[in-house]
């Protein structure tokens, strides 16, 4: 059925069901891609800094070609490392076409011959050991996926930094060495946080919080163990503390890709990765929390 278009004048082809039309090709496409965080870093009788959270990356119109099966890759967190032989690594990157968000940086850590590294840079930066000259939180690379990691501190206190948020830097250890917070979004059918950065470990009685968004808590001395990123949010890992369940830190959490349009569009012709279809305020929503493909 050919229908004119009142705004353009244009004629196109649209499918008359029951009494709406339903277009069926998809002109552009909204999305979030969020990479894996960064895991926790640790090192015997020192304080890791928290994990960086995964690159936050969204935005609307997005142009996709019909017919074309477009990749969509969920990144992995980071895995946490020991202190005899692995450092804890960075999360890994998520991809929608053409759009890469990047995975987190790990918190700063060592192993036990006394190599140490600062926080790495990612999509949002680890926080710094608490050792000196390895105190320097990851930096955000490349820009506008998140924030910097904060700094870890030597003598006297001795605490990881925060790992860096999507909204806000991680915590310094003068203050409270909380993950920086993460960014809302509402792609998924309701409002959900994601890209928080991991507290870091601390010596003292206050405790390295985890940033909103699903970031790990950092360790604390005296009764903490630290935990890892939520699932499927890119969470950064919390820093170990020296003490209490000692080498433990946090992995990052995985990453997560949503992809939107308005419910007038027909289904996509095909998926692969099982993602999870819903059509809710007025949108086709697909969210993929594993890898996979999508053609419209």
């Amino acid at each position: 059925m050919a229908i004119r278009s009142l705004k353009t004048g244009v004629f196109s082809r649209s499918l008359l069901v029951g009494n709406a039309f339903y277009n069926p090709v998809t002109p552009t496409v909204d999305y979030l891609v969020v990479a894996g965080g960064g895991a926790g870093g640790v090192r015997q009788t020192e304080y890791g800094g928290g994990g960086g959270a995964g690159g936050f990356r969204t935005a609307t119109s997005f142009a996709v070609t019909p017919g074309s099966a477009i990749t969509v890759t969920v990144g992995a967190g980071g895995a946490a490392g020991n202190t005899m032989d692995t450092y804890s690594s960075n999360g890994n990157n998520s991809v929608f076409s053409s759009i890469t968000s990047t995975g987190g940086g790990a918190g700063g850590g060592g192993l036990s011959d006394g190599v140490n590294l600062a926080g790495q840079a990612g999509g949002s930066g680890g926080g710094g050991l608490s050792i000196a000259g390895r105190t320097t939180g990851g930096a955000a690379s490349p820009s506008g996926q998140g924030n910097a990691g904060g700094s870890g501190g030597a003598a006297p206190t001795y605490d990881g930094g925060g790992g860096g948020g999507a909204s806000a830097v991680g915590a310094n250890n003068s203050t409270t060495s909380n993950g920086g917070a993460g960014l809302a979004s509402s792609y998924s059918g309701s409002s959900v946080t994601y890209a928080g950065g991991g507290g870091g470990g601390r010596s003292g009685s206050s405790n390295g919080d985890g940033g909103s968004g699903g970031g790990g808590n950092g360790g604390q001395y005296f009764n903490r163990v630290a935990t890892s990123g939520s699932t499927n949010t890119g969470g950064g890992g919390g820093g170990a503390s020296n003490n209490f369940g000692s080498t433990v830190a946090g992995n990052g959490g995985s990453g997560v890709v949503i992809i939107r349009y308005p419910d007038t569009f027909n289904l996509a012709s095909s998926t692969t990765g099982s993602p999870t279809v819903t059509t809710t305020g007025g949108y086709r929503i697909y969210r993929f929390t594993g890898s996979g493909s999508i053609t419209f």
